[in-house]
Order: structure tokens, then C-alpha cells, then sequence
């Protein structure tokens, strides 16, 4: 949900919540070469003090909050005489996002990053939103509350701010389609047999993105993709039926917006994070930027293909827990998140990531046949609980063996 906004401030006020991530990386770098023109308010890590401290000190950032209460001596000791105010735990992470602030960047990984994400939206906060598991969990709460609080929410993600760049302010009802593009990942050219028995190294090796451990599993595996759909669903408040995907091997485009008059809008750019957080930093205006700029007669080619529901099923999985709606969609995040976790410490093979979340799917299916939609927090979090204990207890139904 975007609103328009007349004036921007002089020097525009910054939160960033995932400061030591790859997206936080990529602000970070946006800040640095427009340091006249930001300030920064609040930064928040996971548990990495040491990258913490040295980034706001970089920033002269103003709060520096570890989300781990056990690392809070630690982080004050790091920052004792630096005028920085140090805190710890939720409460000061929800502190840091709903201080008053131009923009406030959603990029904590993972069901980590709802609560001060929903915390910024009550606050009447302009979001740019990174964390889409915060839409994938809370969608219909989070954008009606958005609409009641009069928050803003910038898409950062570099389909989502594509469509939104294509879309150009025009209704969605509009469209005949929403295309959200992915690079096909390292196993795009593999076979079912290998891609299932890919290791841990194979998984992580991503051709054009450079992103954090779960969502480099996730764009191997395509849950990245459809978890992009069901945000896409709640970001746009477009119908699952006018949502698709295509494999896009050179991420050059990066959403395509196709019109009942016959037009297709494509969103483009070089594949860069610091293309959607330099628009989301400056919305409604532009910065520029030094960036590699898109060369056109020199990608010689480009290519499309159809999505291979096969070789990759967890797509599909998010796609009918997308048409299914009510809990599935959160309880497909809970349970991706425990199979990628899984995963990466070797207790179950990567072909087993998707078997784990159908089966978690179906599990919580069995339990809760009336599938109701979560409308609080609370809600959410039971949902997010139950699913992960389902799966954590179907981790001893699959493997880590290789599949033939």
C-alpha cells in the first residue's frame, strides 16, 4: 500500500532494522555516498555487536540495539563514550522502529522481523520493506492496519519495487497480469536427481545475487519465489489468478506489468539491492547515484522460460497456500523455515525441504480444518509456533540421505 507524500525533508531521517545484513549492507553504501542528504536514527542486529558497532559508528547513528539481551553488556562496553544510546531485546528493537523518522528499512530475516515491522505500521511509519514474511504471515493485518495507522509501505524487495516502479501509480485493477521474474537459482539447469542431493556449498552458490545464508536456499529451492507471490497477493491487493511467474536467467527485469490495452511495463535494472533502497530512501523523489549502469546493446540476449513445478515443488506448495489463504501461507513460512534451518546444519537433504513443509502443510491441515486467518499478533505467532513444532517433529519422517 503506497501513499503519495508532497515534501520530502532537507536531511531524511533513517531507521534501519537488519543493519548488518545484506540489505543493511546495501543502505549502508546508499548512506555513505549521500551522507549530506541522510541521518540516521536507529540501527538493529541480530547478534553481530562488533559489525553493529562499527557501522554506526560509520553513520553516527543515534540508538544501536542488539536484538540478544545476552550481548547488551557487551554492545554498551563497544559503544561507552560515543554519545551512542546502546539497548537490547524486543522492546528496544520495537523502540528503534517506531522512533519518528522519514523511512524506516524492514530487513530483519525471517518471522523475526513482524513485530517491529507491525510495530512501525501502527506508529504511522513510511516502511521500506524487505521482511517479506512479515506479508507472507500477517498480510491481511498488516495492510488493513497500514490503511487505519496511515503508514506507508515501500516495496524493497527488487520485484516487488519493479512492479511498483511499472505500475507508476496506476490501479491494479487495471491489469491483466503481475509477472515477478526469478534467475532460476544455481540448479537451474540441473537434473530432479542432482538438484535433491545438492550440498549445502551447491545451494549457496546463487549465479547473480549475494544474499544471506535462508534466502540463498530459498531462491535454490523457488520457495524464494513463491513466497514473493503470496507478498505480492497483499502488497498490490492483486487476485492469486493475475499473479505468474517466469525464469529470468540474466535478472535483468525484474517484474512486468501486462495491461488490458495490451502493454507490458517492464521494471529493469542491473541485479544491485542498491537500485530499489536508493528509490525507497528517496521516494517520491529520485537520487542519484554512482552505480554500473544497465547496458542494453551489450547483453546480446535475453531469455524466459516457464517455471518447472517439478524439479522445483516448493513453488507450487507456496502457490496452493497462496490459493488456499487463511493460516497456509504462515504455516508454509514456519515450516520453510525449519526445513532451510534443517538443511543448512545437514539433518535433512535438500530434496527434504520441500517434503518437510507439504508434510507440515498436510499436518496442520489434519488439525485445523476450518484454516482461519490470522487477525492478531497472537494469532500469528500460534500459528507460527504450531507449524514449526509440527515439522520439527517430522524432521525424524526424512533425511539427510542422498535420493535416488
Amino acid at each position: 500500500m503506497v501513499t503519495s507524500k508532497e515534501n520530502v525533508t532537507a536531511r531524511r531521517k533513517v531507521s534501519v532494522l537488519g543493519a548488518t545484513g545484506s540489505i543493511g549492507s546495501s543502505v549502508r553504501s546508499v548512506i555513505l555516498q549521500k551522507r549530506a542528504e541522510f541521518e540516521v536514527e536507529s540501527l538493529v542486529a541480530g547478534s553481530n555487536v562488533d559489525a553493529l558497532v562499527s557501522i554506526a559508528h560509520e553513520l553516527n547513528a543515534k540508538y544501536a540495539v542488539i536484538a540478544d539481551e545476552t550481548l547488551y553488556q557487551v554492545l554498551k562496553l563497544k559503544l561507552e563514550g560515543t554519545g551512542i544510546e546502546a539497548a537490547a531485546g524486543l522492546n528496544a528493537v520495537i523502540e528503534a522502529a517506531i522512533r519518528p523518522v522519514d523511512i524506516v528499512v524492514s530487513a530483519i530475516t525471517g518471522i523475526a522481523g513482524l513485530h517491529p515491522t507491525y510495530a512501525a505500521v501502527l506508529a504511522g511509519q513510511t516502511i521500506a520493506l524487505a521482511n517479506k514474511e512479515a506479508l507472507v504471515c500477517a498480510g491481511t493485518m498488516l495492510m488493513g492496519a497500514a490503511k487505519k495507522a496511515g503508514a506507508t509501505i515501500l516495496p524493497l524487495d527488487s520485484e516487488h519495487n519493479a512492479l511498483f516502479q511499472a505500475l507508476n501509480g496506476n490501479s491494479t485493477k487495471l491489469i491483466e497480469k503481475m509477472v515477478l521474474t526469478a534467475s532460476g537459482g544455481p540448479f537451474m539447469n540441473w537434473d530432479i536427481t542432482q538438484i535433491q542431493n545438492a550440498t549445502k556449498e551447491q545451494a549457496l552458490a546463487h549465479p547473480n545475487w549475494n544474499m544471506g545464508q535462508k534466502v540463498t536456499v530459498d531462491s535454490a529451492s523457488f520457495m524464494n519465489k513463491g513466497l514473493e507471490l503470496i507478498e505480492a497477493h497483499y502488497l498490490f491487493d492483486v487476485s492469486p489468478f493475475k499473479l505468474d511467474v517466469l525464469v529470468h536467467p540474466q535478472s535483468i527485469i525484474h517484474g512486468l506489468i501486462f495491461y488490458g490495452d495490451g502493454s507490458v511495463v517492464a521494471g529493469m535494472a542491473l541485479p544491485d539491492m542498491r537500485v530499489p533502497v536508493a528509490h525507497c530512501l528517496a521516494w517520491p523523489q529520485r537520487l542519484s547515484i554512482d552505480l554500473p549502469r544497465l547496458n542494453l546493446a551489450s547483453l546480446g540476449s535475453i531469455s524466459f522460460l516457464e517455471p518447472d513445478y517439478t524439479r522445483f515443488p516448493c513453488l507450487k506448495l507456496a502457490q496452493n497456500a497462496l490459493f488456499a489463504g487463511g493460516a497456509m501461507p504462515t504455516v508454509l513460512n514456519g515450516a520453510n523455515e525449519i526445513a532451510v534451518e534443517a538443511f543448512l546444519k545437514g539433518v535433512i537433504s535438500f530434496g527434504n525441504i520441500a517434503v518437510l513443509v507439504e508434510n507440515t502443510l498436510n499436518a496442520y491441515q489434519c488439525l485445523n480444518s476450518n484454516n482461519l486467518t490470522p487477525v492478531t499478533l497472537e494469532d500469528v505467532d500460534s500459528i507460527n509456533l504450531i507449524s514449526k513444532e509440527l515439522a520439527q517433529t517430522g524432521l525424524s519422517k526424512v533425511s539427510s540421505r542422498a535420493i535416488h
